[in-house]
C-alpha cells in the first residue's frame, strides 16, 4: 500500500504534557509538523520550544468554544477523552474543520478469548464484568463511528495496551519492578510463569500516531497497538533482572491461591481507591464482586495484567497489529530487552521512587 508523504501538517493534540501524549507531540515535532496541545497547564512537562499551548479546561463547554471554536487543524489528537461528552463536543468543534481526528481507546474494551491474537473485529465486552473506564470509552466509540456512517466524521480510533517506557504515569508497572529487582525483594509470579502478556514501547507508539497522520486509509477505522512481540510472566521478569544485573528470587503463587486471589476469597488488606472507576451497586452479589475486582487489580501492580476484570489471572493477552503496519508502513524499533535498557536508565537518572510492599508482603504469608 502507498502511505502518504510526510509533509508538514497543522496538528492539536488534547492533553500531551503525560506520558503518550508528551512522547506524541516530541515526535510530531521532531518531523516538522506545526504542534498546538491543549489543556489547563497544571502539569509540568519537557516541551518543545516551538510548541503552541492552549489553555482551556476541557470540562467547561463554553471555554472550549470559546478557545477552540475558530481554529482549524489537518489531524487532532485526542488523549484526554473519557466521556461520551467530551468527544460529542469535539466533534461539534471540529466537524469541517479537521481532516482526522484520533480518539486514543484501550484494549481493555475487548472480551475475554482464548483464541490469540485479538484482532480488531473482535467482540467487546459491554457486560458487568466490564468497568466504567471500558464502558465509557466504548460509548465514546460508538458515538464517533456513528458519526462517520452518518456523515463522514472522519475518526480513528487507536487501542493502546500497556504502554511501557519513560514517565510512565502507571508506577506499579514496571517502575515497581525495577525498585523490587534492585532491592532484593522477592518477586511473586502466578501459576507456572508462562502466561503470555505484550507491552509497547512509548516511543514506537508515538511514531505510529505520527504515522497515521500521513495515511488517509487510517480514517474510519479502529486499531491496536502495542509492541511487536509477547513474553511469559517469568520472561518478563527475568529480562528486566538481566538488564539490571542480578538473579532474580522468583516465588512462584500456586495456582490455588491464585484463584482465590482472583475470586477474592482470601483475606488481604486491599485499599477501597485502589482501583478508580468501578461501579458501586447495592446488592451483596455486586459487593463481593466488587472486592473481587479490586484484589485483581491491585494484583496487577505485582504482575502486569491488562484488564483483569475481564481476563483471568492465567489467561494469555496478546493483540495483533497487523492491520496498522498494514494502513501507515509503521513497524516497532524496541523489544522487551530494549525498552527495559532505555527505561531503567531514566529510572535511575532520576532517583526512582519509595513503594509500599504490604500487599506483597501479606501474599507471601498465604503460600
Amino acid at each position: 500500500m502507498t502511505h502518504g508523504t510526510a509533509t508538514p501538517k497543522r496538528v492539536l493534540v488534547m492533553g500531551g504534557t503525560q506520558f503518550n501524549g508528551l512522547a506524541l507531540v516530541h515526535e510530531l515535532v521532531r518531523q516538522g509538523n506545526d504542534v498546538s496541545i491543549a489543556n489547563r497547564g497544571q502539569t509540568e512537562a519537557p516541551l518543545p520550544g516551538s510548541l503552541h499551548r492552549l489553555y482551556v479546561d476541557r470540562t467547561d463547554h463554553d471555554e472550549m468554544r470559546q478557545v477552540l471554536g475558530d481554529l482549524k487543524f489537518d489531524a487532532v489528537y485526542d488523549f484526554s477523552a473519557y466521556h461520551p461528552d467530551d468527544v460529542k463536543l469535539m466533534m461539534e468543534l471540529f466537524e469541517g474543520r479537521t481532516n482526522q481526528y484520533v480518539f486514543a481507546s484501550s484494549t481493555v474494551v475487548y472480551a475475554a478469548t482464548a483464541h490469540l491474537p485479538i484482532v480488531e473485529d473482535h467482540p467487546v465486552e459491554r457486560g458487568p464484568s466490564q468497568i466504567e473506564y471500558g464502558a465509557n470509552k466504548l460509548r465514546c466509540e460508538d458515538a464517533l463511528l456513528a458519526a462517520h456512517a452518518e456523515r463522514g466524521f472522519p475518526a480513528t480510533i487507536v487501542y493502546f495496551s500497556m504502554v511501557y517506557g519513560p514517565r510512565n504515569i502507571i508506577p506499579d508497572r514496571e517502575q515497581r519492578m525495577f525498585a523490587r529487582l534492585e532491592t532484593g525483594r522477592p518477586v511473586l509470579v502466578p501459576g507456572d510463569g508462562t502466561t503470555l502478556s505484550q507491552v509497547g514501547h512509548v516511543d514506537d507508539q508515538a511514531r505510529a500516531l505520527a504515522a497515521i497522520l500521513n495515511s488517509p486509509a487510517t480514517v474510519g477505522r479502529r486499531y491496536n497497538l502495542t509492541g511487536e512481540g509477547f513474553q511469559t510472566d517469568l520472561g518478563y521478569v527475568q529480562t528486566t533482572a538481566d538488564h539490571i544485573g542480578v538473579e532474580p528470587d522468583v516465588r512462584l503463587i500456586p495456582a490455588d491461591v491464585m484463584d482465590a486471589i482472583w475470586d477474592g476469597e482470601v483475606e488481604i488488606s486491599v485499599d477501597s481507591g485502589s482501583q478508580q472507576n468501578i461501579d458501586i451497586r447495592t446488592s451483596d452479589e455486586a459487593r463481593k464482586r466488587q472486592q473481587s475486582v479490586r484484589h485483581r487489580f491491585k494484583f496487577a501492580s505485582v504482575v502486569p495484567r491488562l484488564a483483569p476484570n475481564i481476563h483471568r489471572w492465567n489467561q494469555s493477552v496478546v493483540f495483533s497489529i497487523d492491520a496498522l503496519k498494514q494502513d501507515t508502513g509503521w513497524e516497532p524499533q524496541h523489544d522487551l530487552a530494549s525498552m527495559v535498557a532505555q527505561t531503567h536508565a531514566w529510572h535511575v537518572e532520576t532517583g526512582g521512587r519509595e513503594y509500599d510492599w504490604t500487599y506483597e508482603d501479606q501474599l507471601l504469608e498465604l503460600f
